[in-house]
C-alpha cells in the first residue's frame, strides 16, 4: 500500500462532547465582556476561528476581530481543566477507538492525524478524555487556530505530514474522514478523498448531496471503514 495520510474529524465522527463546547464559550464570553451571551454561531464542520468571529459578531462586540485572539487564548488556557468534564458529559462514538487501531495495525504506510476546528490544546482534551490520541500523530494535525477556512487545514496537515515522514499525501494519498458536508467540501476542494459518516447532525441524503465519495452509517463496522480508506482487508 502506497503512503496514506488519513485525517479524522473529532466532534460526532470520534466522539461527542456532550454539548460542553457551548457552555465553555458562554463562560468564556462572560469573562472577556462582562455580560451573558445570547447565542454561539453554528459549529458544525466549523473552525474555532470562524465560529468565535460570527459569535461575537452576533453579540453586537464592536470590532470582533481584534478579539478572536484573546479568546482563543482563554479557551486554550481553560483546555486541562475540560478534560474531566468532557469525559463526564460526552463519550467516545461507538467504532471509533476500533477504526483508530484498525488503522494503525496495516503499518507505518498509513498515517493518522486530525483535521479539527477545534484549539490544540481543546482537540488534545477532548481525545484524551476517552483514549482516542493513541494512534494519531497530534503533531501534524491540522486546528481551527489556523484559518477561518477548513480547505485551508488540509494545505498544513498535507505540509506537517510530508515534513514529518518524507512523503508527499498529494491528491487521493490524503483522506477526509467528517461528520459534516463542511468536511466534504474541504475534501474536494483540496483534491483529498472524503469518507463521510453520517453520526452528526447530517444525514446520509446530506453527505451524498455534498458529494462525499462513501458514506457510512458509523465508525462500528471496522472492515467497512478499512475498506472505506481504501486498505486492504
Amino acid at each position: 500500500m502506497a503512503g496514506l495520510l488519513v485525517l479524522w474529524d473529532i466532534d460526532y465522527t470520534l466522539l461527542s462532547a456532550g454539548g460542553v463546547g457551548s457552555t465553555v464559550y458562554r463562560s468564556v464570553f462572560r469573562d472577556l465582556f462582562g455580560r451573558d451571551l445570547a447565542e454561539v454561531a453554528p459549529m458544525a464542520g466549523r473552525t474555532e476561528r470562524a465560529i468565535i468571529a460570527d459569535t461575537l459578531t452576533m453579540a453586537g462586540v464592536a470590532e470582533p476581530a481584534r478579539h478572536v485572539e484573546d479568546f482563543m487564548a482563554e479557551l486554550s488556557r481553560r483546555a486541562p481543566d475540560l478534560r474531566a468534564r468532557f469525559a463526564a458529559h460526552g463519550h467516545a462514538l461507538p467504532g471509533a477507538a476500533a477504526a483508530l487501531a484498525a488503522v494503525a495495525a496495516m503499518g507505518p504506510d498509513a498515517v493518522q492525524s486530525v483535521l479539527t476546528g477545534n484549539l490544540p490544546a481543546i482537540a488534545e482534551a477532548k481525545l484524551a478524555a476517552f483514549r482516542l490520541a493513541i494512534h494519531l500523530d497530534l503533531k501534524i494535525g491540522a486546528y481551527g487556530d489556523h484559518h477561518e477556512v477548513r480547505a485551508e487545514l488540509v494545505h498544513l496537515a498535507r505540509q506537517r505530514a510530508a515534513a514529518a515522514y518524507g512523503r508527499d499525501f498529494g491528491g487521493a494519498a490524503t483522506v477526509l474522514v467528517g461528520d459534516t458536508p463542511l468536511d466534504v467540501a474541504a475534501a474536494l476542494a483540496t483534491g483529498a478523498r472524503s469518507v463521510a459518516v453520517a453520526t452528526g447532525g447530517s444525514s446520509a441524503a446530506d453527505l451524498a448531496a455534498a458529494g462525499a465519495g462513501v458514506i457510512l452509517p458509523d465508525l462500528t463496522n471496522t472492515s467497512a471503514v478499512l475498506a472505506a480508506l481504501g486498505m486492504p482487508l
